[in-house]
């Protein structure tokens, strides 16, 4: 009978404060299960929060992060930091084989202009919030 030995990493407090708080800003994009939008919104919050987000997806969900990642981007909310290809293996439900699928990680940074953007749409949508309240 084989004995198998593990042994433990020791992890400062600050590397595990790290990998935690990568784990917090990290939105895992589905093409089947929320709208585009419920993502962009929630990067906006998550971009608030941690002053970065990083969005991954696999497969043909990668489009659905690009384009996330192109609207915070383009209406001046994020700056692109990183963006890493792979691939990865997983086993296909209906074959029982092992297939490589594609996967994208893009982490984007809080841009200079944010919080005056996210304060100035919150000017614009206020009105309209009480508006809709009245009624």
């Amino acid at each position: 009978m084989a004995t198998v030995q593990m042994q433990r990493v020791a992890v400062s407090p600050q590397e595990q404060a790290n990998i935690d708080a990568a784990k917090k800003n990290r939105i895992q994009v589905s093409n089947t299960k929320k709208p585009l939008f419920f993502y962009v919104n929630l990067a906006k919050r998550y971009i608030e929060q941690h002053n970065e987000v990083e969005l991954s997806a696999l497969g043909m969900a990668i489009t659905t992060v690009v384009t996330i990642a192109e609207i915070l981007k383009n209406n001046g909310l994020a700056i692109e930091k990183k963006v890493s290809t792979s691939t990865v293996g997983m086993k296909d439900e209906n074959k029982g084989r092992l297939v490589q699928k594609a996967k994208i990680e893009i982490v984007l940074g809080k841009s200079e202009k944010f919080d005056a953007i996210m304060k100035m749409n919150a000017a614009i949508l206020a009105p309209e919030a009480v508006a809709e309240a009245k009624k």
